[in-house]
């Protein structure tokens, strides 16, 4: 009985969505797009999600459903500065007015607020990939990560690779940690006819069967490893193409491809084809024989399964959270030699290599956004539970 009412409590649940730009979506909107409405179908009586955006956010979070409410900022991540000032000013101030019980973000305000602080990690890459940030938001992370994991309730991370670089560069208590995977969405990346999916990218310039690449093109990335495998590979390649698909974010990085490409003999093979809307990367998906993701870092990599969702073969790299994220289910390789890579696409594409494609549909189908919605939702009832009657 005492369970029942404990579980019928009022719970006000805060979930930062500022840090994104709404005029350039990263895959952090992805996710809560696709975990907000799934926790909104598994809320239980008295209890809500209220939503921190911005005018110029508030757009792209609409029709969640009942018990998801708005509570508005000035600023998203259009003004990154302004916002992370609004967040520690206003935030302390703004949440007890609507008695938020539990605040999800990713850094603590630096005035501690009186509500239990669930802290989404999803990268350390301030310390792993630190070219990847600005200078001034890269030490901002290294200044707050600390002390933002120490007035933590719950840390939720998404592999057990986020969990080793966590304890490798910041203290924190284990209790803390909550494995929640990430997951595909499987209405929009499932497999289809491959002669239609090569009919639709060909006016992209992919003219021959093709391997594909799908990234934001940061040197962490490895694209450059993996031009320098094509150039070993491209023997037995049998005149395929390279499609990389991916927004240029660093434009020295970008550059440097093609001069390599060049250098290396191969810019004819390859298609740069830039940044396209998550949903045409389904087409791409279906029409190539291989995707190869030879990252050096990830705390997840969801291409991985996005890729296998769709049916097509994976060459992924052995390090960090690649191979979890993969479970036996793709080919791996050193990400750091040219000449694994090269081997394990000509693995790939092997005719005995079919069973990928099988292997790969099972794999992803064990993702999905129910599943980590609940996992969230129940993570924001424990630490809401855990600070007991009259938290407020």
């Amino acid at each position: 009985m005492l369970m029942k009412q404990s579980r019928q409590a009022r719970m006000r649940v805060a979930i930062n969505l500022l840090t994104d730009d709404p005029a350039s979506p990263s895959g952090a909107h992805w996710f809560w797009t696709r975990v907000i409405p799934e926790m909104a179908k598994r809320l239980e009586t008295g209890e809500e999600l209220h939503l921190l955006v911005s005018p110029k956010s508030r757009p792209r979070h609409q029709n969640y459903g009942e018990n998801v409410f708005y509570i508005s900022y000035p600023w998203s991540n259009e003004r990154r500065n302004l916002r992370t000032l609004s967040e520690h000013l206003y935030t302390p101030v703004r949440l007890p007015l609507s008695r938020i019980d539990v605040f999800n973000t990713l850094m603590a305000p630096m005035a501690k607020i009186p509500r239990s602080l669930v802290i989404h990690m999803k990268t350390m890459h301030a310390y792993t990939a630190p070219k990847a940030l600005a200078p001034l938001p890269r030490l901002y992370r290294r200044l707050n990560y600390p002390r933002t994991a120490r007035l933590a309730d719950a840390i939720i991370i998404n592999s057990e690779s986020l969990r080793s670089e966590i304890q490798r560069y910041l203290e924190v208590d284990e209790r803390k940690f909550r494995l929640i995977y990430e997951a595909v969405d499987h209405e929009l990346f499932k497999p289809g006819d491959p002669g239609e999916a090569r009919a639709h990218v060909g006016r992209n310039g992919i003219t021959r069967p093709f391997a594909l690449f799908v990234s934001s093109l940061w040197p962490y990335k490895n694209c450059h490893g993996l031009l320098r495998a094509w150039a070993l590979a491209r023997p037995d390649l049998a005149g395929r193409q390279l499609a990389i698909v991916g927004p240029g974010s660093d434009q020295k990085y970008g550059a440097e491809l093609r001069s390599l490409a060049a250098e290396l003999g191969i810019a004819g093979d390859l298609v740069f084809v830039g940044g396209v809307p998550l949903e045409e990367t389904v087409w791409f998906y279906r029409a190539a024989d291989v995707f190869v993701y030879p990252s050096l870092n990830e705390t997840f990599g969801l291409p991985i399964l996005e890729a296998m969702a769709c049916g097509c073969p994976v060459v992924t790299s052995d390090t960090s959270a690649m191979p979890e994220t993969a479970g036996g289910a793709a080919i791996l390789s050193d990400p750091t030699d040219p000449a694994s890579i090269a081997k394990a696409m000509i693995e790939a594409l092997a005719p005995d290599s079919d069973h990928l494609r099988d292997d790969g549909i099972r794999r992803a189908s064990q993702f999905t956004w129910g599943a980590t919605a609940a996992a969230t939702l129940d993570t924001y009832r424990e630490v809401a539970e855990r600070r007991g009657p009259g938290r407020r």
